[in-house]
């Protein structure tokens, strides 16, 4: 059975960092550790990084940089070749853009209302939804 392909957030990311035992955490663990297809672009990971290094969350430099690696390392880069202007946040649009251009199943938000409830082929869910959608069901 094919694995369930995700796009992740960059609140989902800095959830999963801040907080070890929630949904968000799961969610990153289920792709790092190969269990889901995570794509990525170089432009989230240049946001996961920049946002994930601000001083308020206080992560240490070299955990962040073991778990950037290990982001990179397990997921699936992608090179978008289209420009949205979907998102209620137009920083968003990457994330529709990366989901597009991979064909991903899921795109793992906390700010489902800054998307559309669906993009092409893209369910858009939170950590909970895609739990329930891809573990329990």
């Amino acid at each position: 059975m094919p694995r369930p392909s995700v796009v992740l957030d960059t609140n989902v990311v800095v959830s999963a960092h801040l907080n070890p035992n929630g949904q968000e955490r799961f969610v990153l663990d289920l792709a790092v550790n190969g269990k889901l297809t995570f794509y990525y672009s170089e432009a989230i990971l240049a946001e996961y990084d920049g946002v994930l290094r601000r001083t308020r969350f206080r992560i240490a430099s070299d955990k962040l940089t073991e778990s950037l690696a290990l982001i990179r390392n397990s997921g699936k880069r992608v090179e978008p070749k289209i420009n949205l202007h979907i998102a209620l946040d137009p920083s968003d649009d990457m994330f529709l853009e990366c989901a597009q251009e991979a064909s991903a199943q899921y795109l793992v938000t906390g700010n489902k209302k800054h998307f559309p409830a669906t993009w092409k082929s893209t369910s858009i869910v939170n950590a909970r939804e895609l739990i329930e959608q891809v573990i329990l069901t």
